[in-house]
């Protein structure tokens, strides 16, 4: 083997291995970064609004700081430079009778907001496993 084929050889060894290393985009950036979650909410919160399923649980609710909260919760489950300042999920929840399927409505929407939004399914996947221990917290036993 001549020394311009080692040479060649061994750049695209090099170049190859570098691009399998090379690093896949965080979850935040995933989600579009803040601009990205603050649409994702958005879509979200019309969803919400225009299911049947659950609109009527939403008609007393302060959608502006629904919207906030949501914002940064969604921004810190994936990893973003926010902090979650709303109260706990027991709490946010508490008295309200959410059921299994109330629930799982929203989780829909979740998903049919995600997927408009063009968020890959593996990014999807990883944050709904960081939101489902929130279950137990929210629907009522």
């Amino acid at each position: 083997m001549g020394i311009s084929r080692l040479l060649s050889s061994l750049g695209l060894a090099l170049l190859l291995s570098a691009c399998a290393s090379a690093p896949r985009a965080g979850l935040y950036e995933q989600f579009g970064g803040r601009p990205g979650i603050e649409a994702l909410v958005e879509e979200l919160l019309v969803r919400v609004l225009e299911d049947e399923r659950i609109a009527a649980q939403f008609a007393e609710v302060d959608l502006v700081n629904l919207n906030d909260r949501l914002v940064e919760q969604i921004c810190a489950e994936v990893g973003g430079p926010c902090e979650y300042t709303g109260r706990t999920m027991a709490e946010s929840h508490e008295g309200l009778a959410i059921t299994e399927a109330d629930f799982n409505a929203l989780v829909e929407d979740l998903v049919a907001a995600m997927d408009a939004r063009g968020i890959p399914r593996r990014a999807q996947n990883r944050l709904l496993a960081r939101l489902a221990p929130m279950h137990r917290d929210i629907v009522s036993p």
